[in-house]
């Protein structure tokens, strides 16, 4: 298997003002020097709570956002340093689904033209067999052929995010982002939306990053598993070794959640501590280097960790 996506000290960078008034802006790392690699085939889980910088870090990479430093490397394209016209090329190849499915569906369109407009657009299929290459999508993501001439509004949460999935598969992409795809529906319905890319995964070759503030949904399907806080990885490696071996506090924090509480939404940091760990005003295992230095991600390719304490 080959590198199908390669991310190197990736930044993003936000301004925002201090109060409504206020002339002062706080500096959001978003995403702070971010490097990883994607290899075909295989799904990366990308966890952390609200504000970590996940979602940020997904729409980087697909260019809905410009990063600031850093590369982007897919099937051997440098993304950042590519014309439009090459880029307009490999757009088919990438595709992102969103965690609400009503608004990234246009409410004036029949759920068909949905799935037909990419088809089309694309080139991929000639028109006069357009009706029966979207009857075969929406099989695949669990859609009878009644459902062809409704509209979003007429159909369920779980219905409206097959859709979705059913839009991002039309082209037959090497590289699926699914960004918190589950979150908005109902718990009975998530579980279905979940098996349903489990057998995407199962059935193609494809490569995924799946988003998500749920470790448990994350590690059913996940090779490997990536944690992040305050835009850092601060921890990443293969989904057992993670989930069943955590070596930094906060995923040992994510994985405790599991049993008990719901995650509770994180406070964006707006400020450097001291240049020390983004983890350290949380973290109840904090050592005195810990308020004075961000530590690296170090470990072997199967278990990494950004910690003191595990190093």
């Amino acid at each position: 298997m080959g590198k199908m996506l390669s991310v190197s000290e990736l930044r993003k960078v936000y301004e925002v003002k201090k109060t409504a008034f206020s002339l002062k802006k706080d500096r959001i790392k978003a995403v702070d020097g971010v490097s990883f690699e994607l290899e075909s085939g295989k799904t990366i889980g990308i966890v952390g709570e609200s504000g970590s910088g996940k979602s940020t870090l997904a729409r980087c990479i697909l260019l809905l956002e410009e990063p600031d430093e850093g590369t982007i490397t897919f099937s051997g394209n440098d993304l950042l340093h590519m014309g439009k016209h090459e880029l307009k090329r490999l757009r088919k190849d990438m595709q992102i689904i969103f965690q609400d499915p009503y608004s990234s569906l246009n409410p004036r369109r029949k759920v068909f033209d949905t799935i037909a407009e990419p088809l089309l657009f694309h080139n991929i299929i000639k028109k006069k067999h357009v009706k029966e290459k979207v009857i075969e999508i929406f099989k695949k993501v669990g859609l009878d052929e009644d459902f062809l001439d409704k509209y979003p509004h007429e159909m369920s949460g779980g219905q409206r995010q097959r859709i979705a999935i059913g839009r991002a598969l039309a082209t037959n992409p090497s590289l699926l982002i699914a960004d918190e795809p589950v979150s908005s529906l109902d718990v009975s319905i998530q579980a279905q939306i979940v098996n349903l890319f489990m057998d995407i995964k199962e059935s193609t070759n494809i490569s995924m990053l799946f988003v998500s503030h749920d470790l448990n949904i994350v590690r059913f399907i996940s090779d490997e598993i990536m944690v992040m806080y305050s835009g850092k990885v601060l921890e990443m490696g293969e989904k057992d070794e993670v989930f069943y071996r955590p070596l930094h506090p906060y995923t040992e924090m994510l994985i405790d959640s599991i049993k008990g509480e719901l995650f509770k939404k994180a406070k964006v940091d707006t400020f450097d501590f001291n240049d020390g760990c983004v983890y350290y005003p949380r973290c109840n295992s904090r050592e005195p280097i810990c308020s004075k230095e961000m530590p690296h991600l170090t470990g072997e390719k199967e278990h990494m960790v950004a910690c003191f304490l595990s190093t």
